[in-house]
């Protein structure tokens, strides 16, 4: 089974299960298909997590994550506000747009460790189904182009980007074929030289020249001092499920345990999916989580994370009567202090056992906004993922792994694989994952009905609500004292996989996106099997 957020990334992905390729293969094969057909969300010069299930039942986290450049400073920039909507805007939004707002980038070192550690098929196997789609082309969806319309400004500042998707001045039009010559070129150099194509080599090159004569900050030490690092997954219970998620500098397995082990003390099924009770109980958990998270989750190389207390049942003792079902409240940190919406996500699963669940991005739409010239390759702007203002636990630090909220997420009952899911969205990313399991676990919907339900999000101020609330919810919740503001997504389209006692696996994938679950089942003949014709 492989769900992605595009059919052809789908079609890449089952394509190496096909070949006999597994779990990795095919998950590796979907995201470097995405970063052609899915431009504006991911590419080899992003960043993010693969949370990978072993047939031997390991769990693995490799984190790709991008890193703050070696001279880059707290004080790069210059933060607009102090207060919590507006704590990552910049006076000229350097932070967001161009070679300043670029971190040192970790996708392709962290799809291709993963192929080589855990992997069956060759690198130049893999990436075939991307070297295709970008020298042939792909038909532009609607939702492309929806997303170029809404940083169409930016893109026309680039001459390379703009002549992709932005002919004739106008956003690319669904049913458009769009060619990526020049990043074809450069995938084929990956494919014959691997990630040193990029950390040692020719692209790398590009990227550092392009950054120099730009006022960026990356040079090719920067390149060469990036590491992949596998870590240990954070692990929690819920009911009767083994919760397993990625750990800092990711705060969505420390969080999302954090608060199911709240939740444990509310009969959550009993309120009721989208009741006004359960829709405010999940607003203040959120908020709790939220207030730690703002002092408590950073790069472990950098500031002492409290896993162990974030995550005990003693600490969600503490923090739950603090909860007032009657009325919307604002919360401080439990703990002394020690993101973008435009991400992509892989769900894959083999016949063998391996699971891969995959979060990656090159964080706002189309990044930076910018492309290294020659090389069709679009420049992250994880900058922005930082806290602008010095002396935070999220502020930059040379080398400093960029915060997040990507949340690769997997689920057992009784030792076995029940759930394996994860999604876009920056901060509401963990916070829509971790409604997904309370859908599934509390209120027994379906693995569809799962991912596609109404979600809410709010880290304290404004609460969101998307459409499939009614009024009268919307009502009663702002009878609180939340302030309500609709909006049409909260985060982005969820792929998932559920995995069935008997063998059979589940996948779905939902509305905010063009995600498409793609399966193969059957099998070979099994030797020794004969049929007679009557």
């Amino acid at each position: 089974m492989v769900v992605t957020n595009h059919p052809l990334a789908s079609s890449a992905g089952t394509e190496m299960l096909m070949r006999d390729g597994n779990a990795i293969d095919a998950a590796v094969a979907a995201l470097f298909a995405l970063t052609v057909v899915e431009p504006m969300m991911v590419g080899i010069l992003g960043g993010g997590l693969a949370h990978i299930r072993l047939a031997d039942g390991r769990h693995i986290v490799l984190d790709g994550l991008s890193t703050a450049p070696l001279r880059a400073a707290p004080g790069m920039y210059d933060p607009v506000s102090d207060e919590i909507a507006l704590a990552r805007e910049t006076r000229g939004r350097r932070n967001v747009v161009g070679a300043l707002a670029v971190a040192v980038p970790g996708a392709l070192k962290g799809w291709c460790a993963a192929l080589a550690r855990y992997g069956r098929l060759p690198l130049a196997e893999v990436i075939a189904p991307a070297i295709r789609l970008a020298e042939h082309g792909f038909i532009a969806s609607p939702y492309l182009n929806d997303c170029v319309r809404l940083v169409a400004q930016d893109l026309a500042r680039d001459p390379h980007l703009s002549a992709l998707f932005l002919p004739g001045g106008e956003p690319v039009k669904a049913g458009m074929r769009v060619v990526q010559t020049e990043y074809a070129a450069s995938l084929r150099l990956i494919a014959a030289q691997g990630p040193d194509a990029l950390y040692d080599g020719a692209l790398g090159a590009a990227l550092a020249d392009y950054m120099a004569k730009s006022g960026g900050l990356i040079a090719a030490a920067d390149l060469a001092a990036y590491g992949v690092i596998e870590r240990e997954p954070v692990r929690g219970t819920y009911r009767d499920h083994e919760i397993i998620g990625p750990p800092p500098p990711s705060s969505s397995g420390v969080h999302i345990v954090q608060m199911l082990n709240i939740l444990e003390g509310f009969d959550v099924g009993a309120l009721g999916f989208g009741s006004a009770d359960g829709a405010h109980l999940l607003a203040e958990t959120l908020k709790v989580a939220f207030a730690d998270r703002a002092v408590a989750t950073a790069d472990p190389a950098f500031v002492d994370v409290p896993i162990e207390r974030l995550t005990s049942k003693a600490y969600a003792a503490e923090r739950r009567p603090q909860i007032d079902m009657s009325c919307a409240q604002s919360f401080g940190p439990g703990l002394s202090p020690t993101e973008s919406a435009n991400t992509t996500h892989v769900t894959v699963a083999d016949a063998d056992g391996n699971v891969v669940a995959a979060t990656q991005t090159i964080n706002g739409l189309f990044g930076a906004c910018v492309q290294i010239p020659g090389t069709g390759m679009t420049a992250n702007n994880y900058m922005y993922n930082f806290d602008p203002h010095p002396g935070r636990a999220l502020s930059i630090a040379p080398g400093k792994r960029v915060f997040t909220s990507m949340a690769p997420m997997m689920a057992l009952r009784d030792g076995r694989l029940r759930y394996a899911l994860g999604l876009p969205g920056g901060l509401r990313i963990f916070p829509s994952a971790f409604q997904a399991l309370v859908n599934l676990i509390d209120h027994g919907m379906s693995l569809q009905e799962a991912v596609e339900a109404p979600r809410l999000w709010t880290q304290g101020g404004v609460l969101e609500l998307e459409p499939g609330f009614p009024d009268s919810v919307a009502h009663a919740l702002a009878a609180r004292g939340h302030e309500i503001k609709r909006e049409p997504i909260v985060a982005g389209g969820m792929n998932a996989i559920a995995f069935g006692d008997d063998g059979t696996l589940t996948g779905a994938a939902c509305w905010r996106a063009d995600g498409t679950p793609i399966a193969i089942s059957g099998g070979r003949a099994r030797a020794g099997l004969r049929f007679a014709i009557a």
